[in-house]
Parts: C-alpha cells; sequence; structure tokens
C-alpha cells in the first residue's frame, strides 16, 4: 500500500528547523516526540488500542506508527496513487479488506471507525501470508502492507525499493524499540542524547573532538578540508564524547564504532548509532537516533551539530548499540 504524498510524517518529510539556531519548535522537536512515544489523537486512540490487539503480531504502537506514517492521522487523506483514508488502503485492498466495524451498515474508507480496524486486521493477514519468509518478522509486515507480500516473498524479506525500506525503517523506529544488541539503561540513554543535544550548533571539525568536548581536528578530509583551525567535532568524535559521558568507551572512527557495536536486528531506539556507508569497510559517517526518524549528527565540513532525519544521507548501512564497558580514552 502506498503511503500517501506528500507524507505528513517520516522518513520523506520535511520539517522545520529555525534557520541558525538549530532549536526545534515544539510541536516538532524530535525529543519531545521520542519521550511521548506516537501521539494518537484522542478521537482515535482506542481504536487504535483495540485494533493494535487483533493478532500477536500486531501491536497497539505498531499501528498507530504506521497510521501516522501513512496520513498523519488524516481521515481525509488520498494519495496520487488513488491510497484513501486514514490507512491509506488502495481499492483493490479494501475490496478485500475493509470490514464495517462500527457495525453502521456500510463498509467506509474514510472512516476511521471502519478504517483502523481494518489497518489492524490487515496487518494480521500480512502476518500469515508472510511467515514463513526469513528475517525480521515486523519488518516484513510492514513491508507487505507498503509494497505486498508478493513482493516480500519474492525477495524473501523486505524488498530492494527505497521507499518500502525507508517506510519499515521509520514506523519501526516510531513502534518503539524491540530486539537487537544490548540496550543502555535509561539513565545512560538520557545521558547520550542530551549531551549531544547540548553540542548543537558546535562547529564541523575534521578529526575533532574526544570524550572531553569539542577540539581543534587535523587535517585532511578526503576533499581537502582541514580541522586544523576549527574547533568543534566531526561525526565520530561527537558520538565518541556522547558516549564517554553515559561512562561507554569507543574507538575512534566511524567504521571502528560500528566494529564496537552490537547489530541492532529489530527496531531501534534512542542513542542507537546510525552508520552510514554501502558496505561495514566503506562507513564513513556516524549519527546518535533520538528518536521519531531523528538522529543528531556532525554532518560535514562548513555545517554544525544538528538534527537531520535519518535518511539526511541516501546509504543508512547499518544501526549498531554500543555495550557498557569502562570508559578510557581511544
Amino acid at each position: 500500500m502506498k503511503a500517501s504524498t506528500p507524507i505528513v510524517v517520516g522518513l520523506g518529510a520535511t520539517a522545520a528547523i529555525v534557520a541558525g539556531a538549530y532549536i526545534q519548535a515544539a510541536t516538532s522537536n524530535p525529543l519531545t516526540a521520542a519521550v511521548l512515544g506516537v501521539a494518537v489523537p484522542a478521537e482515535y486512540r482506542e481504536l487504535v488500542q483495540k485494533a493494535g490487539q487483533t493478532c500477536p503480531e500486531v501491536s497497539p504502537n505498531l499501528l498507530a506508527a504506521l497510521l501516522q506514517q501513512e496520513s498523519g492521522f488524516n481521515p481525509k487523506a488520498h494519495s496520487p496513487a488513488d491510497a484513501m483514508g486514514i490507512a491509506q488502503f488502495i481499492p483493490g485492498t479494501w475490496a478485500t479488506s475493509g470490514i464495517d466495524a462500527n457495525g453502521d451498515g456500510k463498509r467506509d474508507v474514510w472512516d476511521p471507525e471502519d478504517a483502523i480496524p481494518s489497518a489492524g486486521k490487515h496487518l494480521c493477514d500480512l502476518a500469515q501470508e508472510v511467515k514463513d519468509v526469513p528475517g525480521d518478522k515486523q519488518s516484513n509486515i510492514l513491508a507487505a502492507y507498503n509494497a505486498g507480500s508478493g513482493a516480500v516473498r519474492q525477495y524473501g524479506g523486505v524488498p530492494p525499493y527505497k521507499e518500502t525500506q525507508d517506510y519499515v525503517r521509520i514506523i519501526n523506529a516510531n513502534a518503539g524499540p524491540q530486539g537487537g544488541g544490548k540496550p543502555l539503561t535509561d539513565a545512560q540513554t538520557n545521558t547520550v542524547v542530551q549531551a549531544a543535544v547540548s553540542k548543537l550548533g558546535t562547529p564541523y571539525s575534521w578529526g575533532g573532538g574526544n570524550a572531553s568536548g569539542p577540539s581543534t581536528g587535523i587535517c585532511c578530509s578526503p576533499r581537502g578540508s582541514s580541522g586544523q583551525s576549527t574547533v568543534g567535532f566531526d561525526c565520530s568524535g561527537l558520538t565518541l564524547y556522547a558516549y564517554a559521558q553515559a561512562g561507554i568507551s569507543l574507538p575512534r572512527t566511524a567504521a571502528q564504532q560500528y566494529a564496537a557495536s552490537e547489530p541492532v536486528t529489530g527496531t531501534f531506539r534512542p542513542g542507537d548509532l546510525m552508520f552510514y556507508g554501502s558496505s561495514a569497510a566503506t562507513i564513513h559517517h556516524v549519527a546518535i537516533y533520538v528518536g521519531n526518524g531523528w538522529v543528531i549528527e556532525a554532518p560535514r565540513p562548513g555545517t554544525r551539530v544538528r538534527y537531520s532525519k535519518i535518511n539526511t544521507m541516501p546509504d543508512l548501512f547499518g544501526v549498531g548499540r554500543p555495550t557498557a564497558h569502562p570508559n578510557k580514552e581511544i
């Protein structure tokens, strides 16, 4: 099922960031969103809670994250692909999966009282259709909702479509933590994220940053940028610093940090590290996930530490979760 275009929230969305200030408005602050989880409008909460318990493979928060991604909880959403309503059913899927959940005698794709329970049921049906496909079960279900169960079976998991891969990542992220690696304690997560937040606006410096904070960098980046005269962070210097404040040491480069982290195979949570590159050997960037599809990063020379969406760089390779051990500078 295709998400409405433009997508209101999620990986393809834009968010207002005050120019030059790197401070989110209260309604779009990624940290606020991370704390609150999926903010479901009051009129739909009971529907989502009930429909999200249709089968064991579906949770209320998963359903809420899907509806948020599909329409931003807009019951009048209508995409150019003719996806309709709060759950963005296309006509063919609605014909087979839509139900009269409120018992008013009609199946109305525009009525959330029908569409939300239908979405829960459809997810459960898809769970059965892809139950034998290898890989992360929740990801396969979401991919089937977006691209069809046939594509998931054909490719043996999430198909290699960028739209579908982004769709799965953002809904998994919004649906909440589960699986993959050793999670940080709540206190460590808060420390890591807040340490990064405290450095918003700090200049980028190639080779800059250590466990104590920003520092002058080195010469030179692949494109010839020197950090020798700039006090700041590069991408891995920022992550090294943030984790050091939580008592966890990391190696210096992004590739080394990936090797030192446990891979996250399910959904991810604030504090996880997002690694970018075409392979483990070519990782060139790392950022700190803060929730709801957002990261804090030191992007590149000429920029400052900022919030970004996780697909601002198109080559997200993997997600890692560092494990706790005695802190020391590397």
